[in-house]
């Protein structure tokens, strides 16, 4: 395509690179360039679904072990570093032979010119960095290597901080905050001008980046805890810090996340989305409120079966009066502004 139109997606959460890594084959790149009949997202059904981009990413997934408060025990860092790599990897090897499907996103520049010409615009995004050890030389390396993106934590405790636990209904104030090295990575993601993700962070964790971070709060993968009180989604002070500071909240459409009840009902219908996008306009505008799907990673509405049905939510967002400029915002104009000036290109 040469020019965007409105309902263009760039998302701001997929897990598509765990699911590849997780059913493993030399051919995992492949069946990504050319499609399968599993998961959520592969290049024909972004093609389809007019998904032109977004961040795909990095995460080590947990034993399915809960100690008795519910949380996932972490892994170690050799485990971490292992995994990252080869995720990483698959990435590089994604964007090398789909000629041109697929493009590694360093900018806001390089994201325009991958949507304007067709190209899958591909940010690498790491959830929880257990792999980065306290000096921070991966960080630095991994940075070199296209990283643009991090969440400090998945929903499990590291060096770094605490993380939020999955639990419904409650808030997120689970834990402590930041550590002094979590309080050392964020400066140097400052430094680098790497976007810091919120979204499984506890509330404590949520404001010491606040108060150290010079770049836009971002929960890239959130809902609006006044709505559906899960220890994920974002309260209403959060949604006002993410204001002050010109960011904003990607709309996870994890039924778990959308509903009031916090039940994984399928059935939910796409309006349910539509309804926490209307609280988040209604509470900071506008400006702070794209998609963050979480597709790969989290069980959606079935009226969404995968990225070649997101028409289908454009349409509904466009029948609950986003049309125009304000549904391009939503869809992907919000993500690109925001991470242009968190990159600063």
């Amino acid at each position: 395509m040469t020019d965007l139109c409105d309902s263009a997606v760039f998302d701001g959460h997929n897990d598509v690179l765990l699911r590849l890594w997780r059913s493993g084959g030399p051919d995992a790149a492949r069946r990504f360039i050319d499609g399968e009949e599993v998961g959520h997202i592969d290049l024909p059904r972004a093609r389809k679904g007019n998904l032109a981009g977004g961040l795909c990413a990095i995460y080590v997934p947990s034993e399915r072990v809960l100690d008795s408060d519910g949380n996932w025990p972490t892994p170690s860092r050799q485990e971490a570093l292992e995994v990252t790599t080869a995720m990483a990897g698959l990435l590089v090897r994604i964007e090398r032979e789909s000629r041109g499907g697929l493009k590694l996103c360093r900018s806001a520049a390089d994201i325009r010119e991958a949507m304007n010409t067709g190209a899958f615009a591909s940010v690498f995004h790491i959830e929880g960095v257990e792999a980065i050890g306290a000096d921070l030389d991966l960080l630095y390396l991994l940075h070199n290597a296209g990283l643009r993106s991090i969440g400090p934590v998945w929903s499990r405790p590291n060096i770094f901080a605490f993380g939020v636990p999955f639990r419904f209904p409650s808030t997120p104030e689970i834990g402590p905050g930041l550590s002094a090295h979590g309080k050392a990575l964020i400066r140097a993601c400052n430094e680098l001008k790497i976007m810091v993700d919120l979204s499984h962070m506890n509330d404590a964790g949520f404001w010491d980046i606040a108060k150290i971070s010079d770049a836009p709060l971002v929960a890239s993968h959130s809902n609006a805890h006044g709505i559906c009180p899960h220890s994920r989604n974002v309260t209403d002070r959060q949604l006002d810090a993410i204001k002050d500071t010109g960011g904003l909240v990607g709309i996870n459409f994890g039924v778990m996340f959308l509903n009031p009840t916090g039940e994984r009902d399928l059935s939910l219908p796409l309006e349910q989305i539509v309804r926490h996008v209307d609280y988040i306009v209604d509470r900071i505008g506008i400006d702070h409120v794209a998609l963050g799907s979480d597709f790969d990673g989290t069980t959606i509405p079935a009226a969404i079966r995968d990225a070649a049905d997101l028409p289908k939510l454009t349409d509904v967002l466009a029948q609950g009066g986003y049309q125009g400029a304000d549904l391009a915002k939503i869809t992907h104009g919000n993500w690109i502004r925001v991470l242009e000036r968190t990159w600063g290109a």
